[in-house]
């Protein structure tokens, strides 16, 4: 369908401000956004639809237009509704990138546009599958109100009998068939599509889990470093094996990837003022503000980010990281879409169960600002994040989607009462990333706890220390070992693991106290050490920790 059809159909009542000499170009879609940036969800083509919420002032007109130019639309459609008629610095910036503009009178509804040009769309498709797509897309352009990705599933069921889910990065479940899946299913399903999507294999990728066959459809937008945002896209895993499908199918569950793109989208737009001020609040932080400026910016944050439980009396930071070899693609953003998945409770279903996380980033990375209601008959004890709990059922997907040269590293601060401990909270969430990050493994993790511990230091011992101590005090009995088998290696880290009880590690070794002691002498006697002695504890077990 070209646009001089839109122009001419007088049931549309859409009036041309700008671009006469491209209404040649054809439509093949219609999208609905108010985003100030939806590049990532076009892919060509389209007729974008927008009420001009994202409009703040002038200076928004322009880079608004050239996204669009840049992703190649067919035109732009601007609602009068809200904003009472287009504003001329938005028909100017058109005008430059040589974009067709046209205004939507306020008596004219988006749906009766996209249900138009959907219509003409379907026409080029065959049979009984043109009024499936025809059905989704009118689904989908009634936003919430027309059932969501849950209700585009269902049709799935119903016209085509094919059961699919769409889960996020992690595996959690969003939408999908009344047949659950299990976890452990999800999650090798998000793994293998991280794997795939990494590697540049063409979509679906063929998964089989448990027996079970499923084909996996990326749903993501047009960015041109897939690391940037295959770790925090959604997926739509189906039941079925697409490798004999017919290219008529196939284009539909492309298609239904692009209509729950739309969900994402909404999604994505209702978390940015809980963006906003967690930034606020942390940038005050930051700068060293005085408490009672942040306390006053957190009274006003409260409410969005703990809806209907007043102000929180507990607050948690947490601070994330993710980086790449060679560093030639920014980690903050990639950062915060990751840190705003995994703090989501896994228990969690939707499409927006993230109403009380608010992370912000920098170009490095990103930093979460969590409320913690208080739980308990006092109401004094908060509902703290823990940090060695907070992978637990993410890190495996996660580690097949940096596999090769990435890494995610999270540290955790402790809970705080007021707006004078957070920029501690922030520090020490800073410090504890920092230990996460000098462990090995693709996703690491550390706690406030850490910090009061030997495991705080140890990580920052310079390599050729570490090599020293550890030779000194451990490669005599390494040697020992290999030459008589003698395992004093693991008798001494029983002995510590004890705190120096006879009995209790010769219990555990399966040995005679007697022979124990003969074991424990030798270790004394290879390395001059005296393991009765705190001093040497202590240097035998920072030597086998460093080990």
């Amino acid at each position: 369908m070209r646009l001089r059809t839109l122009l001419d159909t007088e049931a549309l009542g859409l009036r041309l401000l700008g671009g006469e000499d491209e209404l040649d170009r054809t439509v093949r879609g219609v999208m609905t956004t108010d985003l100030r940036d939806p590049s990532r969800y076009l892919s060509g083509g389209e007729l974008v639809l927008s009420g001009l919420a994202w409009l703040r002032g002038p200076e928004d007109c322009e880079p608004f237009v050239r996204r669009l130019a840049t992703a190649g639309v067919a035109a732009l459609a601007a609602g009068e509704a809200e904003v009472g008629g287009v504003p001329q610095e938005l028909v100017d910036a058109c005008a430059r990138h040589r974009l067709p503009l046209f205004a939507v009178h306020e008596s004219v509804a988006f749906a009766a546009i996209t249900e138009y040009v959907v219509r003409q769309v379907s026409t080029e498709r065959a049979g009984d599958l043109a009024a499936v797509v025809e059905r989704h897309r009118r689904l989908m352009s009634a936003g919430p109100a027309g059932g969501g990705p849950d209700a585009v599933l269902d049709l799935l069921v119903t016209d085509l009998d094919l059961r699919a889910w769409v889960m996020s990065s992690t595996g959690r479940r969003i939408a999908g068939s009344a047949h659950e899946l299990a976890d452990q299913i999800r999650a090798e399903l998000a793994g293998e599509h991280l794997a795939a999507s990494r590697t540049g294999r063409p979509a679906p990728h063929r998964v089989q889990v448990g027996g079970r066959v499923f084909s996996v459809f990326p749903i993501k937008g047009a960015e041109a470093d897939p690391r940037a945002t295959v770790l925090s896209d959604w997926l739509l895993a189906v039941e079925a094996d697409a490798g004999d499908w017919p290219g008529e199918r196939l284009d539909l569950l492309h298609g239904v990837t692009q209509l729950i793109a739309v969900e994402r989208d909404r999604q994505d737009a209702a978390g940015a003022v809980r963006r906003r001020l967690a930034h606020e609040v942390l940038e005050l932080v930051q700068a060293g503000a005085p408490p009672a400026e942040v306390a006053a910016r957190l009274r006003v944050a409260a409410p969005v980010l703990l809806p209907g439980a007043g102000s929180a009396p507990h607050w948690q930071v947490v601070v994330a990281r993710v980086d790449w070899e060679g560093g030639d693609l920014p980690g903050g953003p990639v950062a915060q879409a990751l840190l705003e998945e995994i703090l989501i409770d896994p228990s969690s279903t939707g499409t927006d169960p993230a109403d009380r996380i608010a992370v912000a980033h920098g170009d490095e990375e990103a930093m979460a600002l969590l409320p913690l209601p208080a739980t308990g008959p006092d109401a004094e004890e908060p509902a703290k994040l823990q940090a060695d709990g907070l992978l637990r059922t993410v890190a495996a997907p996660l580690a097949r989607g940096l596999d090769g040269d990435g890494r995610l590293t999270i540290g955790v601060s402790a809970p705080v009462h007021s707006a004078e401990g957070l920029r501690g909270a922030l520090e020490e969430a800073r410090h504890a990333r920092r230990v996460a990050a000098a462990r090995p493994g693709r996703v690491c993790v550390a706690g406030h706890e850490e910090l009061a511990s030997h495991v705080l230091l140890l990580p920052f011992v310079p390599d050729d220390v570490r090599r020293a101590f550890t030779a000194r005090l451990l490669d005599p009995l390494r040697a020992y070992d290999r030459r008589h088998r003698a395992e004093l290696i693991p008798t001494l880290e029983a002995f510590l693991d004890c705190d120096g009880s006879w009995t209790r590690c010769a219990t555990r070794l399966h040995l005679h106290v007697n022979t124990l002691r003969y074991r424990i002498g030798r270790i004394e006697q290879l390395t001059s050490r005296d393991l009765s002695r705190l001093e040497d504890k202590v240097d035998f077990f920072l030597a086998l920790r460093m080990s």
